[in-house]
């Protein structure tokens, strides 16, 4: 007893001693951090950057979260921000009217431009207007009092992403830009085009919703399910990458039973979100060995878990050599997703993406909406 009780307490020690000294640590690297942005802040404000603007001043950080210009004719606004968002590792160049704003977006690229609402000459509805045009990759925040709500709503109708109110405590502006930079991340990651993947052994499965991974050497059929097969003639099926990815976290796995026979071609198993229900037919014919309840009983696993662990029920073939020619693999599945790729995106260009930044439950839904009809003509073989 003696010795196990000394046993126990030398582990909870070590435990606390390496929690502490991690504490430690991201103590000293976060002040550390925080050192070289006020030096950054102190020799940003020193540089002579009237060359390029009369009233610029820039502080630019080595890998910043983002980068960021903002327009107001008030200088301690803009000493506020410069002080908040760099100590926040953001880049910041400053001006204080729209003209030279403009001008600096010709010429150099920035993520944001953070633009005041009433300035004299052009304010801001102008300003989010010009830079829309201009540059319509960067996203423009208003800043706006409380006695200018209304227009500043009616400039989001005009492009902006969105607008901060002021006055702001330093915390409720960094809550709102790192809302911003999510927001932003989120509507690039939704226009770039989808990547597929050949996952070879070794390679590590995207958690990208615009990555498709196509694991080499599982077969895929046109109905969204992959096969995988084994030494010894049997096969596991599962959902497709697409499906995982659009579908996102599922709400529920519906199974087939032990014993149960099925046609290439039938349902075999069915995904739901939300009101959504997908059913997946059968990528070949046979037998029901074996299912993986835990996809039942945690359906969010599902979208998690890799290839390999995310098989949903294991067949015994009873046509394989007749209906393997049907399914694709390799680099031949790569450009069958390609060509299908191609098809969905016609299908979401005709689809509204009203919803797509500020109300991701709808966007999900609609992303839902858009599968269950791009896969129409696939589901009756």
């Amino acid at each position: 007893m003696i010795v196990t009780s000394i046993v126990i307490t030398t582990i909870i020690v070590f435990i606390v001693v390496d929690l502490l000294l991690r504490m430690l640590l991201n103590k000293v690297r976060h002040e550390r951090t925080l050192k070289e942005r006020e030096r950054a802040l102190q020799a940003g404000l020193q540089l002579d950057v009237s060359e390029e603007s009369k009233t610029l001043k820039r502080v630019a950080l080595d890998e910043p979260r983002a980068r960021i210009l903002a327009v107001d004719d008030e200088r301690a606004i803009l000493d506020s921000f410069r002080k908040v968002l760099v100590l926040g590792g953001y880049s910041i160049d400053t001006v204080e009217n729209g003209a030279e704003a403009l001008g600096l977006i010709r010429q150099r690229d920035y993520d944001f431009v953070f633009t005041d609402l009433k300035m004299p000459g052009m304010d801001g509805v102008e300003v989010t207007r010009a830079v829309k045009h201009l540059r319509p990759d960067i996203d423009v925040i208003v800043i706006t009092g409380y006695a200018t709500i209304d227009t500043a709503v009616a400039t989001v109708k005009v492009g902006a992403m969105d607008y901060v109110e002021k006055p702001f405590t330093e915390d409720e502006l960094l809550n709102f830009v790192r809302e911003a930079v999510i927001k932003r991340e989120d509507r690039l990651e939704r226009e770039a085009t989808p990547r597929i993947r050949l996952v070879k052994p070794g390679m590590k499965a995207s958690g990208s919703r615009f990555e498709l991974d196509v694991p080499a050497g599982v077969f895929v059929s046109p109905q969204h399910a992959w096969a995988q097969l084994a030494l010894n003639g049997k096969v596991r099926a599962g959902i497709d990458d697409l499906v995982r990815k659009i579908f996102g976290t599922v709400d529920r796995v519906e199974l087939p039973t032990v014993g149960q026979q099925v046609a290439r071609g039938e349902p075999l198993f069915a995904v739901q979100y939300g009101d959504h229900r997908m059913s997946i037919p059968a990528p070949v014919s046979g037998t029901v060995l074996a299912i993986n309840s835990e996809h039942a009983e945690h359906p969010e696993w599902l979208a998690a878990r890799p290839f390999e662990q995310s098989w949903l029920c294991e067949l015994e073939p009873s046509d394989l050599a007749g209906e393997l020619p049907r399914l694709k693999i390799g680099q031949d599945a790569v450009n069958w997703y390609q060509s299908e790729l191609d098809r969905y995106g016609t299908l979401a260009n005709e689809a509204t993406t009203a919803t797509a930044q500020d109300d991701p439950a709808a966007a999900r839904s609609r992303d839902v909406q858009l599968l269950i009809r791009f896969s129409e003509p696939f589901l009756q073989v």
